[in-house]
């Protein structure tokens, strides 16, 4: 199976965590939330598949090109 690496597009906090591993996703799901300059940015799966690693925490400060999740399709 092919495995899609998603990253986050920017610096920020991430607020709520919505998916773990082992959910089945559709593109455009939300898979955490981010707060970044006093807005939340959802970050969203850009593929249907299956999660199969994801590692967040709310409250968690990540950086542009953090990994946010593994996802097989």
């Amino acid at each position: 199976m092919a495995k899609e690496l998603v990253e986050f597009p920017i610096t920020g906090k991430v607020v709520a965590v919505n998916v773990k591993a082992g959910d089945k996703v559709k593109e455009g799901d939300v898979l955490c939330m981010l707060e970044s300059m006093k807005m939340e940015n959802p970050i969203v799966s850009p593929v249907d598949g299956t999660v199969t690693e994801i590692n967040l925490k709310t409250g968690q400060v990540v950086e542009a090109g953090d990994q946010v999740a593994v996802i097989e399709y």
